[in-house]
């Protein structure tokens, strides 16, 4: 599925069943998107950073679940070093500092990630319709 879930308290002390990304699923996203990266890098950039755009949105909108945005977050740093990373091996000279790549992902923003389903607002509505 995708996610690992684990036990922990809610904010108001209660038991709650959390969940978070699976570390495995992860890795494996993050080595894809590696190769992909390093495969493509001397594409045109506008290109690049569209297919990245598309492929995080989707990530997203399967991860971004309640109590899972911090690990969604962390993942998005990761795909910046690997970006900033082949970006700069797209020549003999490095392209970027890191200045003035935060300057170029201000021209060509990566999507930010925001909770898409609320699964305790979920459960509220199955227990209004049964």
């Amino acid at each position: 599925m995708g996610f690992t879930h684990y036990c922990s308290k809610g904010k108001k002390g209660q038991f709650r069943v959390k969940r978070k990304s699976s570390r495995k699923k992860v890795t494996a996203k993050l080595k894809n998107y590696k190769d992909w990266l390093k495969a493509h890098r001397t594409m045109d950039i506008r290109e690049i950073m569209a297919r990245l755009n598309r492929s995080l949105k989707g990530y997203f909108n399967y991860y971004c679940i309640t109590d899972n945005i911090q690990e969604v977050a962390n993942f998005l740093d990761n795909i910046k070093r690997l970006l900033f990373k082949w970006m700069n091996r797209r020549s003999q000279r490095k392209s970027f500092s890191w200045d003035k790549f935060n300057l170029f992902l201000s021209k060509y923003p990566l999507p930010r990630p925001r909770i898409k389903v609320n699964i305790y607002d979920l459960k509220k509505d199955i227990n209004f319709i049964l």
